[in-house]
Order: structure tokens, then sequence, then C-alpha cells
């Protein structure tokens, strides 16, 4: 260690009223080695807060680490005349409540340990819920805003907040919180002359607005020294007696002894640097999160070809009557989020549900671009219209033909989303599969719509994407075709060789014929051949198997994703089309 360390100076300049997280509690101690020896190393963070109204800010100035720190208990008292003095409060005085504890000390002494409670009223408030040792909040993607640490016993030592929305709490409560902390250092050195604080002596200072104290010692000062211990005891107890009675203390029926002693040997001495400081965290007046105040830090957004923009607050209005343009990567950036989904109602529209309860309703355009009305943008929380801005670009391909066919001509399209098609075609062939051979077409069955949530045509932005969702494909597909019953069903001399797609190619080759067989399942081979280009993209077969896939190279990588997905599930209803209609509902 060094003396800028035993002196604290980084710390005494860094205050909580600007930094990330704010302590509401903490007892945290750090040691290494033994208290009493040369080689020891400790240091010690604690720090109580309370929270104060401003009519008792001038009784809260005074209130220091004797009364909020560590050493605070906070926990209900009943008193016999009635009064009840509930965990929350704070009191200077007997029935006197000034304050509000944001963190409750709930002592378990029948199972052993302590634990420390968040104020539930902040938690409720701010709508988080606990996961391990942090408290989120859902609505805004899942963000850690308090978290607790414990030592090695299973004991809380900290319990810290985010401060942003620490003072979005304390606006909605019109509340300044008070902190007391204070920090000790200590190592135990063989001599002074000889270690890293040669040229140090006992001080104490008033700096960065709180006290520091440096305290050298000898050990032999600190633990040696003299002891008495003292002992009485009753002599007038018959033990023999069923239920003995012992009667007024005096000289006569008590006996005791005393015995004194010296502590010595303790060699070194001992550095100890302290500090304390009270420090208020006061609130901006402003409580989007709690009280519903307006934000005045909203993006603006593009809405004209001259890239003109418009404040979020002045689009929030149901009869504004534009759209906005955005790039497609939104939805993959959106939909990656925790809590995010998304749905699909025509070919070319859908929404994307989020955290905040919303369902925002888009179009894709002939441009491949993602537009949106704006009042449906300009109704979402901050941080989700920042991530939509973020996309934001000027209107280019006009607003998509299906989304002003539902919103404005309220005649939604009659179209479907090859993502939607899919996975229906895939469950209408394992239904007919087990009612043609009373046998499972699919190893496992598979959630659709959690599946859909990374198998859709944004997923595909390059070659390398692309590729990569022909994988998925073929993951939804043919990994989960059951190639033990269809070894069964299959009459192929190497069946025992043939892998999924080609077993159930032979199955479907029994009815139809090879040729045939081997046509319909040209999207879904093709597909299976890209996989292997997502592992090999160097290989020169990959034009080969998106042309076997049916995928137009010349049109852009997200409208490849839609055809391959689309080729894919057409493939599927072919299979099951071909395979289990019966012969009298054929036109031929």
């Amino acid at each position: 260690m060094n003396q800028d360390w035993i002196l604290h100076k980084k710390e005494t300049h860094r205050t909580y009223s600007r930094a990330t997280w704010v302590p509401l509690r903490a007892s945290c101690n750090d040691e290494k080695g033994k208290v009493q020896e040369t080689g020891y190393v400790s240091e010690f963070f604690g720090c109580g807060s309370v929270a104060f109204p401003p009519e008792h800010r001038e009784v809260a100035e005074g209130i220091g680490w004797s009364s909020i720190g560590i050493v605070c208990g906070v926990q209900p008292y009943a008193y016999e005349d009635g009064y009840y003095s509930s965990i929350e409060q704070y009191q200077c005085n007997d029935k006197e409540p000034i304050g509000v504890h944001l963190v409750f000390e709930h002592s378990q002494p029948v199972v052993g340990g302590r634990l420390w409670i968040l104020n539930p009223d902040l938690v409720v408030a701010l709508r988080l819920i606990k996961e391990g040792a942090s408290w989120v909040r859902p609505e805004e993607n899942f963000v850690v805003v308090a978290r607790e640490v414990f030592d090695e016993k299973g004991d809380h030592c900290l319990i810290e907040i985010k401060r942003e929305f620490l003072l979005d709490y304390l606006a909605a409560r019109n509340l300044s919180l008070r902190l007391s902390y204070y920090r000790q250092r200590v190592e135990n050195v063989a001599s002074l002359e000889n270690s890293a604080y040669a040229n140090l002596a006992d001080q104490e200072e008033q700096r960065d607005d709180g006290r520091f104290k440096l305290l050298i010692r000898k050990l032999e000062d600190v633990y040696g020294g003299n002891w008495a211990l003292f002992r009485s005891w009753r002599t007038d107890v018959d033990e023999d007696e069923d239920a003995p009675v012992m009667g007024p203390e005096s000289d006569e029926n008590t006996g005791s002894e005393s015995t004194e002693g010296h502590l010595s040997g303790y060699k070194g001495v001992r550095i100890e640097g302290e500090f304390w400081r009270d420090e208020w965290i006061e609130h901006q007046g402003q409580s989007m999160r709690v009280r519903g105040d307006a934000d005045t830090n909203l993006p603006q957004f593009i809405v004209e070809t001259d890239g003109t923009r418009m404040a979020s607050a002045d689009l929030k209005d149901e009869d504004i009557g534009r759209w906005l343009w955005f790039r497609s990567s939104v939805v993959n950036e959106l939909v990656g989020l925790r809590g995010f989904s998304l749905e699909w109602y025509t070919a070319e529209t859908g929404g994307i549900r989020s955290t905040s309860g919303y369902v925002t309703h888009f179009g894709i355009n002939s441009s491949d671009l993602i537009t949106v009305y704006a009042y449906d943008v300009a109704r979402l929380v901050a941080w989700e219209q920042h991530t939509w801005a973020a996309h934001n670009v000027v209107p280019d391909g006009k607003v998509s033909n299906e989304l002003l066919a539902a919103q404005v001509k309220t005649q939604p399209a009659s179209t479907h989303a090859v993502e939607d098609l899919l996975f229906k075609v895939m469950e209408m062939l394992g239904k007919g599969f087990r009612q043609e051979y009373n046998v499972s077409l699919y190893t496992n069955e598979i959630e659709s719509a959690a599946a859909m949530q990374h198998l859709f045509r944004f997923a595909s932005k390059d070659q390398a994407s692309l590729l990569k969702l022909a994988k998925e494909l073929v993951r939804v597909f043919s990994d989960r075709l059951d190639v033990g019953e269809l070894r069964k069903l299959s009459t192929h001399a190497d069946k025992k060789k043939l892998g999924s797609n080609k077993l159930l190619q032979d199955v479907l080759a029994q009815k139809v014929g090879a040729d045939k067989a081997r046509f319909v399942f040209g999207a879904i081979v093709g597909a299976y051949d890209m996989r292997v280009g997502d592992s090999h993209p160097t290989s020169s077969k990959i034009g080969e198997a998106l042309k076997l896939a049916g995928v137009d190279e010349s049109k852009s990588f997200l409208r490849q994703g839609e055809q391959l997905i689309s080729n894919f599930g057409q493939s599927i209803w072919w299979i099951g089309k071909l395979l289990l209609e019966k012969p009298e509902d054929r036109m031929d």
C-alpha cells in the first residue's frame, strides 16, 4: 500500500451526488491477515441514509454518522401507550418522525443472520422485479436499477441504486436523501521508518466537505496493557432441593475473586486513516417514471424528404397524419431485446410488441424500409423512441401499401406473411403425417411464436446472415424429422445411410415418383446446402445452393431472405399435398 491509499486521496474527491450508483446502506469490510500482527491490511466502508422532506431539512443538517450511519437500527417499534412507529419512519425524537428509510433491516435471531430489504414503496413505484441479486425494470429493457451484495456469511453488506432512478423517486415524493458514510483503512507495518508511511504523523483535518483523521500507534499501545477479571457467585443455593429459591443478595450469601494481568509482545505499528462525510442527494424536480412528468429530452424524427425534423412531443397526436421511415435493422435490434416480440398481420405488415405495453404497427415498403404511423412511435417510452430514432431515415419509397390499406382505408390486405405460413404448413404436415402413418413426423414439437422471433426476413442483412437464416430453417424442419420412423417407411436400398431430408423424399417418391419428389424438395435441399455454406463461406457451391433454393441474387438481401422462407414453406406444403392427398381428391 502507499500514502495516497492510507490518506484516501482519491476517495475524498469523489461524491455520490455525481456518481452512477448511490449506496443506500453499506457495511463492507475487506481484511487480510491477523489484526494484531504486522502484515494486516483492512478496508471498511459503511453508509447509512435517510430521506427527508423540505420541512425537516434544517434538523436533518445536524444529523450525521452517529445517528443515521450503519449503527442506526431500521426497525418498527411499538410504544406502550399504543403509538406505533412503522419501519419506514426515521425518528429524531420519540414519536416524532421526520424522515423516511429506503432500506429496512430484518434481524433473524432464530435462524441466524440478517436481511436488508429495499423499501417496497420504492420497488412498486418504479415497477421493479427481483432477479437474483438485482432489481430490474422490465419497461426499460430490464435495466438493473438496484443491486445487493452479500458477505461470505450470506449477510447483506451493500444495497445501492442507480442515481437516475433514485432521483425520479425522490422527486415524486419531494424528498432529499442524506447520506452519512465512513471509510477506514488500516495497515500494520513492522516499523514506521522502513515503511511507505515514514514521513507521516498523526493528523486531523477538514477535507472535501468531510473530516479526515490519521492515527499512527504502536500495536503494543493498541492491544497491550493491563487487564483485570472479576468473578462473583451465590453461596446460598442448595443444589439438592427440588425447587431452590434464592433470597436477597448480601455479603453473607455471595463470594468473589479477581485476577489481574498484563498483555504485551505486540510488535509493529498500526497506520489508520479514517474519513467521515455527510452528503445530500438532491432530486431535479422531474419524475417521469413515478409521477409521469413530461420528458423534455425526447428525440426528433425526420418527417420530410428534405430532412426536416419534428419533435416527438409534436408528433404525439393521433390526428397528426404523418408516417415515419426507418431502416429495417430497427426490427432486428428491438426484437433482440428481452421482452420484445414480433407478430405478423399480412404479408408486408406486422407489429412489434414492447415491454412498455404497446404494439407498434409497421409496414414494409417498396424500398425495404419500415414505415410507421408517427403517433405510434411518439407514444412510446423515451428509451424506445431513442432506439427508433437511431434508425430513422429520409422518406423513400412511399408508405407501405398494406399499412395504408389497414390504417387509412380500414381494409387490411388478405395476404399472409411467409413466416406465418412456414410454421402453419409445418404443423399441417405433422398432423396429416400422423393421421396417415400413425407415427410422429417430428421428434419434438416447436414453439412457433418463440421460433419466429429469430426466423424472419429481417435476419437476412448480407450473404453471411442469409446463410445463417438457411441454417435456422433446416434446424426447425429437417433437424426435427424423426429419422427412425422415416427409415421404417423408406424402401431405399441405402436407407440406413440416408439423412432426414433424403428419407422423407424417398417416402414421397413412393407416391409421386423420384423425379417429382426431387423437384419438390429442391428448396429444402438448397437451404441445406446453404447451411453447409454457412460453415464454409468460401465454398464455390453457395451460388448453386442459392439457385436450387430459388433465391434471386439480384434482389435485396431482405427480399432474398423472404424468398428463401417462402420457397422453403412452399416445398413443405407440396410435400403435404402430394404425400397425404387421397386419389379421389386429385383433379387429374
